[in-house]
């Protein structure tokens, strides 16, 4: 049994879950769902990232305490969760004591260590991403992330000295070619570090933010976000408990690439420093664009999860959102795709064939032992079969949920085409047939939620009357279809 420990990133709580979100998180449980399913020690970890100078204005625009407005958005996210069937194994917020503790300690540890210094910088600054951008980074004077016009600080900070770790980085990550996946995002994480390597602000004073951890050696000073963030992984397992004892050296972290810089360059080099062993792999996906753009809640372009799930089901959305995006790739989002999505994979491909082989086994009655000879069709199902699992297995080492759906709908097509083949209807009453009984007595696939939920919104199809009297399960005369411009599916 290997033991595999999957995060999500913390998501940011200045404001509610949307599908971004939604994607990351559902990436993340499929793969532990799978994980489970062979076996593995599994443990999931999701949370919220809860302080920061952003908190801090959404909150006060609120009229509410930053730790007031950060509870309420912290519970959106679990229930959100919780909705969406999620089965994470622990939630982390960054404003709970056990994480705290462990960010003072390494803080401590590293200045103690001589890693943390006193220095003053200026920069242009982005109060949306809470962090300075070089000139390099800039794009038209403006944050490339939020497009808004950045502020120039000057300020005394204390700061960690990253740049002492450039050389080792880019030898670890050349020695370490699955340390960053997908390949394309090590490359881009190697480009940063062909320029010289700044040492990074650690703290805000407390002059200008107060809500943050204070620094345990200068209290007019709280931490900067991304080193308290970065840590909750590491935070939620440091105890030791039976729950999570062993579980650190195996901790893998899938995150969306508008974070890469701070996981791919930040948390290792601070990692290091620490003396804490490096995470075994970064998984790194692309963005959602809607309309052309970055879907972002600062932007304001954002489709809210329970937008699309409540009108067509959890399972539905799952599906669209691991198929649809090619892991490490952009893709585009739109309704009408995930309605075509739906209607071809879900309501006719799985649709159609649990259909018919359930009304199959319904009208035959189950068959206690299969007699028949193996026939060259019933050898291709079964290398089908085999295909698909090898498929499965590797796309899933890569994190690449696409292909591993697509390897699963091969294998529902061949079924469609032998069942359309062999004709089964037409040998049902043949009931000592051996080639009735294996055409016959296949297990079922259970029905996807998405084709239950479209059947049961439609008046079904009776049978037609010849199709009925010969056992044959008949296509409807018109297939259920979703459509995007309505909540009904429509027979």
């Amino acid at each position: 049994m290997s033991t595999f420990y999957l995060t999500t990133p913390i998501y940011y709580v200045n404001a509610r879950p949307h599908l971004g979100h939604a994607c990351t998180t559902i990436m993340a449980d499929a793969m532990c769902r799978y994980r489970r399913l062979r076996g593995d020690r599994v443990f999931f970890l999701t949370g919220t990232d809860e302080h920061g100078e952003r908190i801090a204005q959404v909150a006060s625009a609120a009229g509410k305490s930053p730790q007031a407005y950060a509870d309420e958005i912290a519970a959106a996210y679990r229930e959100t969760w919780r909705r969406l069937g999620i089965t994470n194994d622990d939630f982390i917020r960054t404003t709970e004591p056990r994480h705290k503790k462990v960010v003072q300690e390494v803080l401590q540890r590293l200045y103690d260590a001589g890693e943390i210094y006193f220095g003053e910088y200026g920069g242009w600054y982005c109060f949306g991403c809470e962090r300075f951008y070089t000139e390099k980074e800039i794009v038209d004077g403006k944050c490339p992330d939020h497009q808004t016009a950045l502020t120039f600080i000057k300020e005394k900070n204390y700061f960690f000295k990253m740049s002492k770790y450039q050389a080792w980085l880019i030898k670890h990550l050349e020695d370490n070619p699955g340390f960053i996946q997908p390949d394309r995002y090590r490359n881009e994480v190697l480009g940063f570090l062909r320029e010289p390597l700044q040492d990074l602000s650690i703290s805000r004073p407390t002059s200008r933010l107060e809500w943050g951890i204070p620094l345990p050696f200068d209290d007019k000073y709280v931490t900067y976000v991304w080193f308290d963030a970065l840590l909750n992984y590491y935070s939620a397992v440091a105890s030791g408990g039976e729950k999570t004892s062993g579980l650190w050296e195996h901790v893998e972290h899938i995150i969306g690439k508008d974070i890469l810089k701070p996981h791919g360059v930040y948390w290792p080099t601070m990692l290091k420093a620490a003396g804490i062993p490096l995470y075994r792999h970064l998984h790194v996906h692309g963005y959602w664009s809607l309309g052309g753009s970055k879907m972002s809640k600062s932007v304001g372009n954002v489709v809210e999860a329970f937008q699309l799930t409540d009108k067509y089901g959890h399972d539905a959305f799952r599906y669209f959102l691991l198929r649809e995006m090619n892991f490490g790739l952009d893709a585009s989002f739109s309704e009408e795709a995930f309605v075509d999505r739906l209607n071809a994979d879900l309501a006719n491909d799985l649709g159609n064939l649990a259909s018919r082989a359930s009304t199959l086994i319904a009208a035959t009655g189950p068959v206690a032992q299969v007699t028949a000879p193996v026939e060259a069709a019933d050898r291709e199902i079964a290398i089908a079969a085999a295909e698909a699992r090898a498929t499965l297995e590797q796309a899933m080492e890569e994190f690449a949920f696409q292909k591993a759906l697509g390897g699963i709908w091969a294998f529902i097509g061949a079924v469609n085409r032998y069942v359309d083949t062999s004709a089964p209807w037409a040998l049902a009453r043949m009931r000592r047939s051996g080639r009735a009984s294996s055409a016959c007595s296949a297990p079922s696939p259970t029905r996807s939620a998405s084709s239950a939920s479209c059947w049961s919104r439609s008046s079904r199809t009776r049978p037609a009357r010849s199709a009925r009297r010969s056992g044959r399960p008949a296509r409807s005369r018109s297939r259920p279809r979703w459509s995007a411009a309505s909540d009904r599916c429509h027979a």
